[in-house]
């Protein structure tokens, strides 16, 4: 006797939470109002997360959100990075948003979507003439039968339910019950596939020279789990890159032919990429998002080709050149320096003290410090974005499934029953929206009716309560 007493008692300790959670818990979580909070304060901070640049350096944020004067008298980089608004959609206080949007959602598919459905597939006759009073829409007819009222249903579309000569049930639109659980199902793999790429996505950046071959490396945000998405058993070689100019000298367009590699280096994928038109592989997407100059190939006399790398110098935001030294003698005690700020081929030549020598195009020669200096080559480099969001599949089937479910939402779910009692038939019906529509179909089916009947039928309009 103890030891069921013990146990029962047990029991009912376990099942306290239980009994809280169903009664306190889930109709806060269920909550209409709750869930239109949490979308709220997702857009919201889906908005933040689009006008803040996301996944920049410290020093970005310093120059561009100063402390005084702050943004808003408030938002400093300071608050930017603390609050994690510089990578939001990985902050755990937006995925946690997230996991309680999608967990409000699942509730209340659970305790009423799919009872509503349930309750929806269950049907009943109507079997005394008091009950089609409290339908939205009733009538009664002195004559008629059930007999001709099924085919003018079947002509609706109504699917129809009969158990006893005197008695009728009919609906059609079921699917519109389905929609909002498959709304509500879109909305939540959209969640779940936004949860999935925040936590395996990254964003990598790489400044890669015409002829180069690299791997990802310079990874520049990701999630906590993204080191399995980053390619480590193929690369990118970028065959060529350049750009194509104005008659004016302006930028019409910069390009980059690259190929994927696999680990013998062999060829497996290849494409000429530019700007909104990205190359993809394996779920990674590499878009052309910047341009540089990596380096010059030049010649003195007739010894080998050299090639030097070129560095970018600070204008204090006056333009965009590079430059690099040439050592003219053996022990590096002479030389020049060369400046370029396109890929046009044009390169200024200075010497020691900062006085032009020469202005020479690719393929040309000059005199500098009694040797014969020829230019063969200036060399770009192509800056890429490299993104990976393995969440993106899902969340476009969300989608799918949101759009389906908004569609099928339209349907109005229907109902008519009618009733023989002697020569008198009740008919009467409801729906769940379209209430206009659906009086007009009634109409047309008591019309129908009557034409078999020669008789007009009684409508009545239910009673108040």
């Amino acid at each position: 006797m103890t030891t069921d007493n013990s146990t029962t008692t047990e029991l009912s300790w376990w099942s306290i939470p239980g009994r809280f959670l169903r009664r306190e818990f889930l109709p806060v979580l269920t909550d209409l109002r709750l869930a239109i909070a949490l979308l709220l304060l997702i857009a919201l901070f889906s908005i933040s997360g689009t006008v803040i640049e996301q996944g920049q350096s410290p020093a970005f944020y310093q120059a561009n959100y100063p402390e005084h004067p702050a943004l808003f008298g408030f938002l400093s980089w300071k608050v930017i990075q603390v609050v994690g608004l510089d990578h939001v959609y990985r902050t755990w206080w937006f995925l946690s948003l997230l996991v309680l949007f999608g967990t409000s959602l699942t509730a209340c598919t659970f305790t009423r979507q799919l009872p509503a459905l349930k309750a929806a597939q269950r049907w009943k006759y109507y079997e005394e003439p008091r009950q089609f009073q409290k339908l939205a829409l009733s009538a009664e007819l002195d004559t008629g039968s059930l007999d001709s009222l099924i085919p003018i249903l079947q002509k609706q579309r109504y699917k129809i339910f009969q158990e006893k000569d005197d008695i009728l049930y009919a609906r059609k639109g079921i699917v519109g019950r389905i929609g909002p659980i498959i709304v509500h199902i879109g909305i939540v793999t959209i969640l779940l596939g936004g949860i999935w790429g925040a936590m395996t996505g990254f964003m990598a950046q790489e400044m890669v020279a015409s002829g180069d071959t690299f791997q990802v490396k310079n990874i520049v945000d990701a999630g906590p789990l993204a080191a399995s998405q980053v390619p480590k058993d193929w690369s990118v070689r970028v065959n060529r890159f350049w750009i194509n100019y104005t008659p004016t000298g302006g930028i019409d367009q910069f390009y980059s032919d690259m190929s994927v590699l696999n680990q013998q280096g062999e060829e497996v994928d290849h494409k000429k990429i530019f700007v909104n038109e990205p190359l993809r592989y394996h779920g990674v997407t590499f878009y052309q998002t910047d341009w540089g100059l990596a380096g010059v190939r030049i010649q003195f006399n007739n010894s080998p080709i050299f090639q030097l790398p070129m560095a970018q110098l600070d204008t204090n935001g006056a333009g965009r050149i590079w430059g690099t030294w040439i050592p003219t003698k053996p022990d590096l005690s002479e030389g020049v320096s060369l400046i370029a700020k396109d890929l046009q081929g044009m390169v200024l030549i200075y010497d020691a003290t900062g006085k032009l020598i020469d202005t020479v195009r690719a393929g040309m020669s000059t005199q500098v410090n009694g040797v014969t200096l020829k230019i063969l080559e200036v060399i770009g480099s192509t800056g890429l974005q490299i993104k990976a969001d393995p969440g993106i599949p899902i969340v476009y089937t969300g989608f799918a499934l949101l759009m389906l479910g908004v569609v099928m939402s339209y349907f109005s779910h229907s109902q008519i029953w009618a009733l023989q009692k002697g020569d008198r038939l009740f008919v009467g019906g409801k729906t769940n929206r379209a209430q206009v529509a659906f009086e007009q179909q009634v109409l047309e089916i008591l019309d129908n009716l009557s034409n078999h009947t020669n008789d007009e039928p009684v409508i009545t309009q239910p009673r108040s309560s």
